[in-house]
């Protein structure tokens, strides 16, 4: 048991307040293969801070879902606390979790149909695919998704680091939604799923506070 665990202050807790008010439930990021501990680390700080606070990782190759992502201490300390990861390693039980909260999934894959970046409305419940640098999406998820797009680009290279392009495209999405006011007007939460995150936020900082403790007390 842990003693003298510092309270959570009226701060803390009014930034937990401001941060649930602005989260967008309707928007959301599935990573495809994506193994690269670092990049993942990356996507979900970029999630967090557009207000996205829950993510989907799919391995189609056969790769075994980890127990725990591994994403280093800076990563598991900042971003990864705030926001889920679900994983799976079937791509329509995948799609199906992901079509109860968005009604439109967008892959990234350059092709003639593919629409720009910009061109997209990604002010309503939509899903952006990302897959690695190597293979990108697998004909499977296409398959499941409603469109493709593209990131224009002018140089000799046509491919971004995932971890940019999604960098990139979430906040084209972030541009998009403050401008409609989905930042500002009403919460995009109803009251239970604001109590109920508020709520884990305060369990997951207690928890913080006593890893922090104990590994004082170990050292």
């Amino acid at each position: 048991m842990v003693e003298n665990v510092r309270p959570m202050t009226p701060e803390r807790k009014k930034r937990f307040r401001e941060v649930i008010e602005k989260r967008q439930p309707g928007l959301t990021v599935v990573l495809e293969n994506v193994h690269d501990p670092h990049n993942i680390a990356a996507v979900l700080r970029t999630s967090d801070s557009v207000g996205i606070y829950r993510i989907y990782i799919l391995y189609t190759n056969g790769q075994e879902i980890p127990r725990k992502l591994k994403l280093g201490k800076r990563a598991s300390a900042g971003a990864r606390r705030w926001v889920d990861v679900l994983a799976f390693s079937d791509a329509e039980a995948c799609f199906h979790q992901v079509r109860t909260h968005c009604d439109t999934v967008y892959g990234t894959h350059l092709t003639e149909q593919a629409c720009e970046l910009y061109d997209m409305d990604l002010t309503g419940r939509v899903a952006l695919v990302f897959g690695n640098e190597h293979q990108g999406i697998s004909e499977q998820v296409l398959d499941l998704c409603d469109g493709n797009f593209h990131i224009p680009q002018a140089g000799m290279s046509r491919s971004l680091n995932i971890s940019v392009a999604c960098a990139v495209t979430l906040y084209e999405a972030f541009r998009q939604r403050q401008k409609a006011g989905l930042y500002t007007d009403q919460s995009r939460l109803t009251s239970h799923q604001r109590q109920s995150l508020h709520l884990e936020y305060e369990r997951r900082h207690r928890e913080k506070i006593s890893n922090r403790t104990l590994k004082r007390m170990d050292q």
